[in-house]
């Protein structure tokens, strides 16, 4: 295969005059023009080649998908571009990610494994016939059961965390190098991510199937896309919810781990546990994700949005706490709609925070955009800055806009009200008869604006 005209005029729309394949940058919108020369090129198989690239090599991904696509030799030059995004390291969690425009981080082997799946259904293809694998529902064994329920089985084993961590990238511009907040684990935010649009898309493109490139181009709202409200991978969450119940999740788990009975290096491991403790892996399994990654909402972490460091030394809290206070940020007083915008103004509140009213940080323990995402300011372990004489009390949560006269889109009312605090009670963040004010209840202040704080008049804990 070599690259037409064409899509050499589309990869330039990615990759400057100076811009070689070492540096490109490991963004959704990089990705996309390289999909879209592929179809140019009719390249018939893109996610096998994916695979074949180092995307999903794993011994269920392999059985139940077949041989990829095989390379040539040399391999072309388009699809070097392809394997620098994917990083064909399956043991390295920080590897074949990609930043997409809402600020969210992405597993591409899940996604394109998911993706898979979807152009096979919509071929026609009946799916495995051969036990165990018969049980099997593929497109949640490619995506996410096997690297879920081998994960809580080596929790199990080792005592070790199941699920996440996030991270973050080195620059949100030109993304290259990808960094965990913590231990890893077979299940960091960025694979639940790619799992869960890898069944939303291949689920889609069972029923309707569209160029991988158009497909990505609405999904994860690259240029026009991102003009007409939230992308929709921002609602992965939701939709995934909507798509999946937990009794679902836990039945594939239970077929998976069966599967795993006979696979090594899991098979040793398994010998140890019974029926009734392979249910009880599964049930935690599927109930922790459905918990953590679809009724919590996401947190845009401080190194995502551009945080300075904190001045001073921070007080720690003493969770779980008993209070939430409800703010609007009055200035900003445009809600923010994009992970751009609302990054920007999260830069922009600890300047005038720590520059201009002399504190050692933004004030706000966390940030609500109106992008679909929460922004970390102080998080649950530090004392902030954001309602005077109750902040070692109490978590203070801050909406960007000016509220006094009309509210928050409703999907940003939920992220508080049905998220972020019924989770913090769960996790032992906040007491579970907390009570919650609005920032006028303490303080001599307009804030959290009329209309704001008329609204959380109705909410569960008001006092």
């Amino acid at each position: 295969m070599h690259c037409s005209a064409a899509a050499v005029l589309l990869l330039l729309a990615v990759l400057s005059a100076r811009t070689q394949a070492a540096l490109l940058p490991h963004h959704i919108s990089s990705l996309i023009p390289i999909l879209q020369s592929l179809e140019v090129d009719d390249t018939p198989d893109i996610p096998s080649l994916v695979r074949a690239l180092g995307g999903c090599g794993t011994p269920v991904c392999h059985t139940l998908l077949g041989d990829p696509t095989p390379t040539p030799k040399p391999i072309p030059e388009l699809w070097k571009l392809l394997a620098h995004l994917l990083h064909p390291n399956a043991t390295a969690a920080e590897h074949g990610l990609a930043l997409a425009p809402d600020g969210s981080t992405v597993a591409l082997a899940p996604l394109f494994a998911g993706i898979e799946v979807g152009l096979k259904r919509a071929a026609g293809w009946p799916g495995p016939i051969d036990q165990p694998y018969a049980a099997l529902d593929p497109l949640y064994a490619v995506t996410i059961t096997e690297a879920l329920g081998t994960s809580f089985l080596m929790a199990q084993v080792n005592g070790t965390a199941a699920l996440g961590p996030d991270g973050c990238w080195d620059d949100v511009d030109n993304p290259q190098s990808f960094t965990l907040l913590g231990p890893p684990s077979l299940v960091p935010d960025a694979v639940a991510n790619g799992a869960m649009d890898g069944v939303l898309l291949g689920t889609r493109l069972a029923e309707e199937p569209i160029p991988l490139s158009i497909l990505f181009r609405r999904y994860y709202g690259v240029e026009n896309g991102i003009t007409s409200g939230w992308p929709h991978s921002s609602r992965r969450r939701r939709d995934f919810g909507a798509l999946t119940a937990v009794g679902k999740l836990e039945e594939e788990v239970v077929a998976m781990l069966r599967v795993l009975r006979g696979l090594s290096p899991t098979r040793e491991i398994m010998e140890e546990f019974g029926e009734e403790e392979e249910a009880d892996i599964a049930h935690r399994a599927a109930r922790e994700f459905m918990e953590v990654y679809v009724e919590c909402p996401a947190i845009i972490p401080r190194c995502m949005w551009g945080a300075r460091p904190y001045r001073g030394t921070p007080r720690p809290l003493s969770p779980p706490l008993g209070s939430i206070y409800i703010h609007h940020t009055f200035v900003p007083s445009a809600p923010c709609r994009s992970f751009a915008a609302c990054a920007r103004d999260m830069r922009s509140m600890q300047l005038f925070h720590q520059d201009t009213r002399g504190w050692d940080d933004i004030g706000y323990s966390f940030v609500v955009g109106s992008d679909g995402y929460l922004y970390q300011g102080r998080g649950w372990h530090w004392v902030g800055a954001h309602t005077r004489g109750h902040n070692t009390k109490g978590y203070g949560v801050g909406y960007v806009g000016n509220f006094s006269a009309s509210l928050p889109d409703p999907e940003a009312i939920a992220l508080v009200r049905d998220g972020l605090i019924p989770c913090a009670v769960r996790a032992g963040w906040l007491h579970q008869n907390y009570t919650l004010h609005g920032h006028r209840q303490m303080v001599n202040t307009s804030c959290p604006g009329d209309a704001l704080f008329q609204e959380i008049q109705t909410w569960h804990g008001f006092k």
